[in-house]
């Protein structure tokens, strides 16, 4: 008996909303996102940030009111970019980043997830993401790493519920992991920003937190942070993490290496997160200012694309519309 084949058989999955949801591959949550959140102790108010439309940096009073607006949109984990008002090239001063974690911990409680940043980038004079040697042609590694470790432990003290160092320093996560377990911090999780590259892409981040390099010596981040023309590093960087006790391996920026997490997937069971940074986000905000494109829906293939690559924790500044835009989100 002769049978005949309908060449409309995937067509029927997209004839109706009702079966585009049922069968979309991909199901997005407003609870696997993350609000990036910046505090500086030298403002009296908030300030915008440059290229970033929604974005404010706050102070550490005005934080609060804007966790409390958060959390009403749905947002309940945070990752904080505390920026200090003085500026060193050793000797730092992290009293400032200890007072917010305390200050939201006190008024929240377990109500919020909150994760610091842990890097110098904002609390050195030079802007790089570490101690310099003298001439500032060289990252002192060692150096850097003994004080990245004492620095989240003291965030631990402070409430926080997790690490982030952003600094990419070789063996800061299993120096960071062994001073949190020694001091008792064992619940405390790392989240590493384990494949960050070498981009363009960080332009506003850095007006916010003033964290440019400046100096006359090492003029770039390129000895330490990964080359986009090297896949394999970024994988290998990823993996040494996980193996020095990271819990989270984050990929950073987003969008341009969906093919670094896709790998990345294939090779480890730790979740994977991804940072749509300043740039990426500064420029679907710029093309739908100019009726170019609509930011809502943009947001949403992105957010997409990043969870079809295989992340399971999306790093979003608007994470804060998450809840509302997944909800109304039409297939």
């Amino acid at each position: 008996m002769e049978t005949n084949f309908s060449p409309l058989t995937q067509r029927r999955l997209r004839a109706g909303e009702h079966i585009r949801e049922l069968t979309a591959s991909v199901k997005l949550s407003h609870k696997s996102f993350i609000q990036p959140l910046f505090v500086d102790e030298a403002i009296s108010s908030p300030r915008e940030v440059n290229g970033l439309k929604g974005v404010q940096v706050d102070t550490i009073q005005s934080v609060l009111h804007t966790i409390e607006q958060d959390i009403k949109s749905g947002v309940t984990k945070f990752l904080l970019f505390p920026v200090p008002a003085g500026k060193k090239e050793k000797g730092f001063d992290f009293t400032f980043a200890v007072n917010v974690i305390k200050q939201i911990k006190e008024q929240f409680g377990n109500d919020v997830w909150i994760a610091s940043d842990v890097c110098l980038c904002s609390y050195t004079t030079h802007g790089h993401c570490g101690i310099l040697n003298d001439d500032h042609s060289q990252l002192l590694n060692s150096k850097t790493v003994d004080v990245l470790s004492h620095y989240s432990s003291l965030l631990a003290n402070a409430g926080a519920d997790g690490i982030a160092p952003s600094d990419m320093m070789d063996g800061r996560i299993g120096a960071i992991r062994n001073k949190l377990d020694a001091l008792g911090y064992e619940q405390v999780s790392i989240m590493s920003y384990a494949a960050k590259f070498s981009s363009q892409f960080y332009g506003p981040f850095r007006d916010a937190c003033h964290s440019a390099p400046n100096t006359n010596g090492l003029q770039n981040r390129k000895s330490y942070q990964i080359s986009p023309f090297n896949a394999n590093d970024a994988i290998a960087s990823a993996l040494r993490d996980e193996k020095e006790g990271a819990d989270i391996l984050m990929v950073k920026p987003a969008t341009l290496y969906t093919d670094i997490i896709a790998r990345l997937k294939q090779q480890t069971l730790k979740p994977l997160a991804a940072y749509h940074v300043s740039g990426e986000y500064a420029a679907i905000e710029g093309l739908a200012e100019k009726g170019l494109l609509d930011r809502e829906a943009a947001h949403l293939e992105t957010w997409v694309a990043l969870s079809r690559s295989g992340t399971d924790i999306i790093i979003s500044y608007a994470s804060r519309h998450a809840k509302e835009w997944i909800g109304r989100a039409s297939l």
